[in-house]
């Protein structure tokens, strides 16, 4: 991926709430259209991000909370040597910026993986949001949980499962969060590159080449460049939840 180091901040009124594909998934499921209207108002539509361009760095103050309209947010800390620790992967129908609500200034850097689309939330509005409805307040809430259930569940695994088991609960946690966007669960692009998943399970990248072969031989998977298919997700689960052995 080219990093850039440039933040994209001009933004512009959002498009209508009622032609977005993830209205079920975001703060304006289930509420009325006058609170849809007022939404509108408030809500941002920035320029899309390029593979590159950073939503916020480490540091920087907390300005708005991001939901990812489309494409896919890379969240990661640089350690003391320079190098990245990823944090996660955001898909489209989920917040970007939490970290800095408790301190008003982020603790990790926010990039794009591929061409993306986000609303903006202005951190100065988001009482107001709240304040126009209870569902939208709900709602938000539900966000915020669901996300920290993701990590939570990560945690545990990274924690616990051999290399197999790690890959296996990546690929079964995106498809489960694919088919919650009314996508494909079996079948799915990766905009993350193998270096990066490795990051995230902490696993070194011939480790996670290896298990995707073993996974493709053994008729789990079939992978074609960074689009997969799962073929057997039934034994993907049995990996996850099988006893813990040595991560290689």
């Amino acid at each position: 991926m080219v990093s850039r180091s440039h933040i994209i901040s001009s933004s512009v009124p959002s498009a209508s709430c009622e032609e977005c594909t993830l209205s079920n998934l975001c703060l304006t499921n289930g509420v009325d259209n006058l609170t849809k209207a007022r939404l509108k108002t408030i809500i941002l539509h920035p320029t899309p991000f390029q593979p590159g361009d950073y939503l916020y760095r480490i540091g920087s103050r907390l300005k708005a909370l991001y939901i990812v309209k489309s494409g896919f947010i890379k969240v990661y800390v640089s350690t003391t040597y320079g190098e990245e620790q990823i944090l996660g992967f955001h898909l489209p129908g989920e917040l970007v910026g939490l970290d800095a609500l408790g301190t008003n200034a982020h603790r990790c850097d926010a990039v794009a993986l591929d061409t993306s689309r986000v609303c903006e939330l202005p951190a100065a509005k988001i009482s107001e949001i709240c304040r126009l409805s209870p569902k939208i307040r709900r709602q938000l809430n539900r966000l915020m949980g669901r996300q920290l259930s993701y990590v939570q569940e990560m945690l545990l695994l990274l924690g616990k499962k051999s290399a197999e088991g790690r890959v296996a609960a990546f690929l079964l946690n995106m498809s489960t969060r694919f088919k919650e966007r009314g996508f494909p669960d079996h079948e799915f692009h990766l905009n993350m590159s193998r270096h990066d998943i490795a990051n995230y399970l902490g696993l070194a990248v011939e480790t996670v080449s290896r298990v995707f072969s073993r996974f493709q031989e053994e008729g789990l998977l079939k992978v074609r460049a960074r689009n997969v298919q799962i073929c057997d997700s039934e034994r993907l689960h049995q990996l996850v939840v099988g006893p813990s052995s040595k991560t290689e």
